[in-house]
């Protein structure tokens, strides 16, 4: 006969002796040497009495019948004199009449005993499933040997992949195989479970393990138990979806992003398929109509989930638009604002098309939960979720969270939709009230970009402008706003018309702050306190003078603007910004940089700052790299605003880009004459010759006149020297200049009035004229046009 591993095992400890009818040990086995640590020849021939602590040892007289057995515990003497308590088993064997003593160490006996009743009780139980398996992990015992679990039957010798599908044996195997390597137990762990061989229910069991030893400490195989927890985990499922849908849905103030919010939630966790739809008029920030019945709801698809894979290419894409729907009850319900559940037959019935339904209902799903996105009265899209892989249908508690995530969701879409249709006003009325993006002269080109914050943020008020003054200068502004929203717009509209209007007056730009400052501390004292904080602004003003080849700027709490020279790079133009508009008290310091031609100058707001990190350099090196020869500002302007374009900007951005050009050597003329009446014919004749070399004889009278009367005005009643200058042009421009601060004023002479008719004739004769003052003195100026 040979015994197996496992009883050798489990009788390893056991230790056995041999009395006759006096009590006289005959055999000692090793067992019970190492039990007691007492030899064989120190035991045998001897009484066993000698060895009990109590004097009190089972005998043939001690047995209730010769072929009886009795049991018991005792405590022995061992070798070093300490006790050991056993629990003992003795047999009758014989003839002679002889008995065989079977101990273990008491602990050890109770061990097997409690160990065998709470197998028994496990072995015993119908709601909670016990399963016992080796180390190669087949059933040793289980509860469900002839019955079944919930459609599961766990046979002795059976593995896992036996009765349930080939995924959830996996899992189970991979963390069972975890467990005997480790000995970490595994402690309520959620398991999906689906009977092997075909459909069938799916259940949720609630998973715990231990690994099994055997008496040398090896691992032995492992304890399973399992419950069915599928109401349970479908609850906190719910709960936990509730939540998600809570905190993930309507984080963004685009309506995309949160469609797309609710098809993520969505999947896997309730289906297996997800889609949003939405009325086309909710995507450019309109109330969708309200429809009933039969009729095309205006519905493009905007976002799709799949739980694994691609999106299948037979359903709508992204983007593409939804057929008209056929009448039905169902579509009634739906555009009444409640949730539908639809099985494949019932949605093939009511749509009728088959091409429709191809586009409509994926080739394996089997239920569709579709609920709308209602709110206010008025259906703004739908959310629809299919199962294809989840055995079970929709059900009535199904349908009660998706209305519920759906509420909640349709709430997000419509604040979504608002605050695209304010986005979309301000931005119309903040280009409205921009300038062309593009303007091109002879002595200067500019580009602007202007782009709106998103992400929430709200339209800003950063604004810029090319204005043209005269003698062919120009000015360059940039400004932002404080705040965001329409009042910011408004009061960028209100900044930048003072701005256009103080530059008119051909104030230098330090003067012009000056003014702007005043005026808006005053807007500040008159705003609503609650809108205060939107009056402010900073500035910055830049006036170029091609003539003299060079720009004069000032700054109002703005950054400087970049300076690309040509053949070198790109760094911040050296000024010190003063203020920001409305603080007042302090100074607005103006700074002059000769420009040569080719310069390429770039103005911008700290929208394109936040775009760079912060980081101005980054910009500078941008520009350099991008500022060369042969690329256009559009073509620069536009990749210095691409950086960071995929974040949403927390601020508006813009980008002036102005590059300068060289005036014709022969384009000026100049001259400078004394206070003599005598000088007004010098003049003339100047003028005269310049025009002929011009071949501008046609304006030879008129600018003879023009000259005549200005030089004539200045000698009486400015002094000298007189200065006069021609410039050639698109237009032709007449300068002259005086020492006097006096402002011309044009009147109208009384038909008896000997004079006062020399600026009416000056206003008659050019295009436009007017008035600046230098650091010294005056100069008058007046346009006229050339001919094509």
């Amino acid at each position: 006969m040979s015994a197996s591993t496992g009883d050798s095992v489990v009788l390893a400890d056991v230790a056995a002796a041999l009395v006759d009818a006096r009590g006289v040990v005959v055999w000692w086995s090793p067992e019970a040497a190492d039990l007691l640590g007492r030899p064989a020849t120190e035991v045998c021939g001897r009484s066993l009495l000698r060895l009990v602590a109590d004097r009190r040892v089972p005998t043939g007289d001690d047995s209730t019948g010769g072929d009886r057995t009795s049991a018991g515990t005792a405590r022995l003497v061992d070798g070093s004199g300490g006790t050991v308590t056993v629990a003992y088993r003795v047999l009758p064997v014989g003839p002679p009449t002889r008995y065989l003593i079977l101990a273990v160490a008491a602990d050890r006996a109770a061990d097997a005993q409690q160990g065998a009743a709470v197998l028994r009780a496990l072995l015993g139980q119908e709601r909670i499933g016990f399963v016992l398996r080796d180390a190669s992990l087949a059933v040793v015992r289980s509860n469900l040997g002839s019955l079944s679990f919930e459609g599961m039957s766990f046979l002795a010798g059976s593995r896992l992949g036996d009765v349930m599908r080939a995924q959830d044996a996996t899992e189970v195997e991979a963390t069972l195989q975890e467990l005997l390597e480790t000995g970490e137990p595994v402690v309520a762990r959620e398991q999906r479970a689906r009977p092997a061989g075909g459909p069938g229910a799916e259940w949720a069991l609630s998973v715990s393990a231990v690994r099994t030893e055997d008496v040398r400490g090896r691992p032995a195989g492992v304890a399973v138990l399992f419950t069915n927890a599928t109401a349970q985990f479908e609850a906190a499922r719910r709960l936990e979806l509730r939540h998600r849908a809570s905190t993930a849905i309507g984080r963004s103030l685009d309506v995309g992003r949160s469609a797309q919010e609710i098809a993520d939630v969505l999947v896997p966790a309730f289906g297996d398929l997800a889609w949003v739809d939405l009325a086309e008029a909710v995507l450019v920030g309109d109330e969708p109509a309200r429809i009933l019945g039969a009729g095309d709801l205006h519905l493009r698809r905007i976002a799709v989930r799949p739980a694994h894979g691609e999106w299948p290419a037979a359903l709508f894409q992204v983007g593409a638009a939804i057929p008209a729907f056929p009448d039905s009850p169902l579509i009634r319900r739906f555009q009444q604002g409640r949730a539908i559940v639809v099985d494949r037959a019932t949605l093939e019935s009511s749509l009728g098309d088959p091409a429709f339904i191809r586009a409509a209902a994926p080739e394996q799903g089997h239920s569709l939960l579709l609920a709308p996105l209602y709110a206010r009265g008025l259906v703004l899209g739908a959310a629809a979720v299919w199962r294809t892989e989840h055995p079970e249908p929709f059900d009535r508690r199904d349908t009660d969270l998706l209305s519920e995530i759906a509420a909640h969701a349709a709430l997000a879409i419509d604040n979504a939709r608002r605050y695209t249709r304010e986005h979309r006003a301000a931005t119309a009325l903040q280009q409205r009230l921009l300038p062309r993006a593009t303007t091109r002269t002879s002595t200067l080109e500019t580009a602007g970009h202007y782009l709106p914050a998103a992400g929430g943020a709200g339209i800003g008020g950063d604004w810029f402008d090319v204005i043209a003054l005269p003698s062919l200068r120009t000015a360059l502004v940039v400004g932002d706003v404080t705040g965001h929203g329409l009042h910011a717009t408004a009061t960028m509209g209100r900044l930048r018309t003072a701005v256009q209007t103080l530059a008119d007056l051909e104030l230098s730009p330090d003067e012009l702050l000056t003014q702007l400052d005043g005026l808006v501390a005053r807007l500040t004292a008159e705003a609503d306190p609650a809108h205060r904080d939107t009056v402010g602004a900073t500035c910055l003003v830049m006036i170029y003078d091609p003539v003299a080849g060079r720009c004069t700027l000032a700054s109002a709490g703005h950054p400087p603007p970049l300076l690309l020279a040509p053949h070198g790079t790109a760094e911040p133009v050296p000024m010190r910004p003063g203020p920001p508009l409305g603080i007042g008290g302090l100074p607005f310091e103006p700074s002059t940089v000769e420009l040569r031609p080719d310069s390429l100058i770039a103005l911008y707001t700290d929208g394109l700052t936040q775009r760079y990190d912060g980081d101005v350099d980054r910009i500078a090196d941008r520009l350099t790299g991008l500022g060369g020869a042969g690329r256009t500002l559009n073509s620069v302007g536009g990749s210095l605003v691409a950086q960071g374009a995929h974040l949403p900007a927390r601020d508006d951005t813009v980008l002036l880009l102005a590059r300068t050009h060289a005036l014709p050597a022969d384009a000026v003329a100049h001259w400078e004459f004394p206070a003599d009446p005598a000088a007004v014919a010098d003049a003339r004749l100047a003028v005269a010759g310049k025009l002929a070399e011009w071949k501008l004889d046609e304006l030879g009278f008129a600018t003879e006149l023009i000259v005549s009367e200005l030089v004539t005005n200045a000698i009486r009643y400015a002094g000298g020297p007189v200065g006069l200058r021609l410039i050639h042009d698109t237009t032709l421009i007449c300068e002259v200049s005086d020492p006097s601060n006096t402002q011309p004023r044009l009147r109208r002479a009384l038909t008896t009035d000997e004079g006062g008719r020399g600026l009416f004739l000056v206003a008659q004769l050019s295009t436009r004229w007017g008035s600046r003052y230098g650091l010294s003195g005056k100069t008058i100026w007046a346009e006229q046009t050339l001919q094509p």
